[in-house]
């Protein structure tokens, strides 16, 4: 099922609106892309082990594990359940191909009201990365529920899934996305997220692990008064591809939006990609939004492509603005740490961590919040930092 008609032919040429995008159900809706379009341009294609163009070799296998918080709902379901594709529907060809590929979906209920106590924790485990797997996971945070949602992949996978957040009205969702896949994992994954009347949704994506991994989140508001935090850190090394590109969809009045993306690369030919779309449409008054993207480059040979588009159809706004910076270590910070009598390579490590320490202490759980903070710190003596 086709959800809106694609106007520009084959799709090699730019949509002028990111509201012109194509998104469909069905896999045949979409070229194979080329890597020309605007999608693709920047991801390795050739690495992708067939996800893209419908040879990927079939049989992999990716386990579910869910431990829920008291009163969280877990359940497994066949295709045919009616709540499944309610949050929008897939905005690529890899997408679309696991909608139509997936078996069975995990889905998580957060009943009406409840303020589940502790996170729930969804572990999705990789058992090798020969032949292709495909998934599906749908959160659902009923009217004024509070809850939070760990979503942990690990091991080895050639994997593509979508993930469905519905976030009912003056409910309160948090959802922290950890990619720490073995060096070998490719994992293509898009988060679409629908934020009723007065609710919000916090969702934090930790991309550390894999070879490839691409993470497209989205959001948009049924209601006014929404509110979206969109946080997220990446850490790149050499070889590695880690492309976040995300949308939030701004169409009714009185709703905030905010976006804080930061990356740390080493390495030669690690590569990240953040690409940030804003659409605020006309009827979107008392719109707030700001989106900001920061990277680290710690050594030569490292890339970090950061795109932040903002689009406004209406003047009747509260504020929108978008930054983004991509540089080496500040020589005056390191100046003043060494000044101080610090080492030169612990002077780096306190860098780096100051850096990252701002999105780590939003995330509110602190056994997550450590892992990153450890994976952080390995990471840097790998480097060397």
């Amino acid at each position: 099922m086709a959800v809106r008609e694609h106007s520009h032919g084959a799709g090699t040429a730019p949509d002028a609106s990111r509201a012109d995008r194509l998104t469909s159900f069905a896999v045949a809706d979409f070229p194979v892309p080329t890597g020309r379009e605007e999608d693709w341009r920047f991801t390795p294609l050739d690495r992708l082990r067939g996800l893209h163009d419908g040879s990927a070799a079939p049989g992999g296998k990716v386990l579910v594990d869910v431990q829920a918080a008291q009163g969280v709902r877990v359940e497994t379901v066949g295709r045919d359940d009616a709540r499944l594709g309610t949050a929008g529907a897939p905005e690529d060809r890899v997408a679309a191909l696991a909608w139509e590929s997936f078996e069975t979906a995990t889905v998580v209920t957060v009943p009406r009201e409840l303020e589940a106590e502790g996170a729930t924790v969804v572990t999705l485990t990789g058992q090798g990365a020969d032949a292709a797997a495909y998934g599906h996971v749908l959160v659902d945070a009923q009217p004024f529920s509070r809850a939070v949602v760990v979503l942990d992949h690990r091991g080895s996978a050639t994997y593509a899934d979508n993930v469905e957040l519905r976030v009912g009205d003056g409910a309160r969702l948090t959802v922290v996305a950890i990619h720490d896949w073995d060096d070998d994992a490719v994992h293509l994954t898009q988060h679409r997220a629908r934020v009723g009347r007065d609710g919000a949704l916090k969702s934090v994506v930790a991309t550390l692990g894999g070879a490839v991994v691409r993470v497209l989140p989205s959001a948009a508001y049924d209601g006014p008064g929404g509110d979206v935090e969109m946080l997220g850190l990446y850490f790149a090394d050499a070889g590695q591809h880690l492309e976040h590109r995300l949308f939030v969809d701004h169409a009714v009045p009185h709703c905030r939006s905010n976006v804080v993306y930061k990356g740390a690369l080493q390495g030669d030919d690690a590569h990240a990609v953040w690409i940030g779309d804003v659409l605020i449409r006309a009827a979107a008054e008392a719109t707030s939004t700001y989106e900001l993207n920061r990277n680290l480059l710690l050594t030569d040979g490292a890339r970090a492509d950061s795109v932040p588009n903002l689009e406004i159809e209406t003047g009747e706004i509260e504020g929108a603005g978008h930054a983004s910076a991509t540089g080496r270590f500040d020589d005056e910070q390191l100046f003043y740490l060494q000044a101080r009598g610090i080492p030169l390579d612990e002077a780096r490590r306190l860098v780096v961590r100051g850096f990252f320490a701002e999105l780590v202490q939003q995330i509110g759980l602190p056994d997550v919040e450590e892992r990153l903070v450890a994976a952080i710190e390995s990471e840097l003596s790998t480097a060397g930092a």
